[in-house]
């Protein structure tokens, strides 16, 4: 079995390369880091520098891998250390904006586009992604975070137009959105104030959430938006 990680050298995405490696011995994972590549190491591990924001490094992979079974897309960006999500519509910047499309939203299409056929020769793939219950439009309540929000709606909506397109072009695949609930990372760590301990997840547990999720997929379920906990989520 061959499992790519895309974003493994994050807190979410090295989760899971330890946690696939350790519960499947005859699996190899090929993941990836954007600068610096991770100290952590294993024979049945493979890992390979890119640049989501760049076409070029995506097509380069693809040539560089031969078979997938699983790809799990783990990039995403909630605040850098300037700017926060933003609180209102005021405090819009279009240049953050947009960096949350670039980050959150186009690496989903760019694997896509040049990963599929790779996944042809499995007899049961999947693409997974984690998204998150904040791009869920029917879930919005609370409001805030635009930038994040519309970036995370709009790779809901891309995965959902990917499950349409494979049905014919990978029919065995299943094409889905993960939301991994509030993890120990950089990315929620200015956020966990009011989450419970209970509710602040290890990259560890969640990594096991998410494979327990994954692990229970098929073709019949292409299409959906699933919780770290197996419920599905309204689009």
């Amino acid at each position: 079995m061959n499992v790519v990680v895309i974003g493994g050298s994050g807190g979410i995405g090295m989760g899971l390369v330890k946690t696939v490696l350790k519960n499947n011995q005859t699996c190899t994972v090929h993941a990836t880091y954007r600068k610096i590549c991770p100290e952590f190491n294993d024979d049945r591990l493979n890992w390979y520098q890119l640049d989501v924001t760049k076409e070029e490094d995506f097509r380069r992979l693809s040539v560089d891998l031969k078979k997938i079974d699983w790809i799990i897309n783990c990039v995403g960006m909630l605040h850098t250390k300037e700017k926060g999500p933003e609180k209102a519509v005021r405090a819009i910047e279009p240049d953050f904006f947009l960096d949350n499309f670039r980050i959150n939203t186009l690496p989903t299409l760019l694997i896509a586009k040049y990963f599929s056929k790779l996944l042809l020769g499995s007899k049961a793939p999947i693409f997974a992604v984690v998204s998150a219950k904040v791009g869920s439009i029917q879930d919005n309540r609370l409001g805030g975070w635009y930038s994040y929000r519309a970036s995370k709606a709009a790779l809901n909506m891309a995965i959902k137009t990917i499950s349409l397109e494979w049905q014919y072009k990978v029919p065995n695949c299943c094409v889905a959105a993960l939301h991994p609930g509030t993890t120990d990372t950089g990315l929620s760590k200015p956020f966990q104030g009011n989450v419970p301990t209970k509710k602040l997840f290890s990259t560890d547990q969640t990594a096991t959430l998410l494979l327990d999720v994954i692990g229970k997929l098929n073709s019949k379920n292409s299409g959906r938006f699933w919780d770290w906990n197996g419920e599905e989520l309204p689009w």
